[in-house]
């Protein structure tokens, strides 16, 4: 009963304005672009979708992330949510974040209902423009990660994203030559920073507004 209350509170809050750029500026590792002004520097961006999905465990809604595999790619073993670049198969940027979440952890998007979007974030050393979703489904997934790109599950609890002492600071390298001082989060021990930080923020101010 309790998920499904948070549920509705969700729903709901997700159709009113959202936090966007303020949130994003919590955890950005420099200025986050808005979209109009991602699109002046890069008009043709590379196209992706991601899902937040929340599911209820132990009483408790949590949020899916993944550690992705090793890989020669600028987002190496970095932490995630499922999703992945839009395909000329995918009807809508939806069904992009649907099928990215099915392949890479083996939820059917009949089992998802996605109850609405954040703010879309760009990627510059990517140039992806990511649309974020956010998704429920009523009962804990049995994960059936793919090997290939998912190295690890990582259930985050509502209660732990709610907690600011899981928001730290480092220096953290961006390639072999460069780092950066940025904060992110730390969930079970695994450092979400960068993108992945950003879209969680906003999605942090938005339930806290409901619990």
């Amino acid at each position: 009963m309790y998920f499904d209350l948070f549920q509705s509170k969700l729903l709901a809050e997700l159709e009113k304005p959202l936090p966007g750029i303020d949130s994003h500026y919590k955890l950005a590792p420099h200025r986050s672009l808005t979209r109009k002004k991602a699109q002046e520097k890069d008009p043709n961006p590379r196209l992706s979708a991601v899902l937040a999905l929340l599911f209820p465990k132990n009483n408790e809604p949590h949020i899916l992330l993944t550690l992705r595999n090793s890989y020669k790619g600028i987002h190496s073993k970095q932490v995630s949510f499922p999703g992945g670049k839009r395909e000329e198969i995918d009807k809508s940027f939806e069904q992009t974040a649907l099928r990215e979440t099915e392949e890479e952890v083996g939820i059917s998007p009949k089992s998802i209902q996605v109850i609405g979007q954040l703010t879309e974030v760009y990627i510059p050393p990517s140039r992806f423009l990511v649309h974020p979703f956010v998704g429920v489904t009523s009962s804990s997934p049995i994960f059936k990660p793919d090997a290939h790109e998912v190295s690890e599950i990582i259930e985050c609890s509502i209660s732990q994203l709610l907690d600011d002492s899981i928001i730290k600071e480092k220096y953290i390298f961006v390639n072999t030559h460069r780092k950066i001082k940025t904060k992110y989060f730390d969930v079970n021990g695994h450092i979400v920073w960068g993108a992945t930080a950003i879209m969680l923020s906003e999605l942090k101010d938005i339930i806290k507004q409901i619990v």
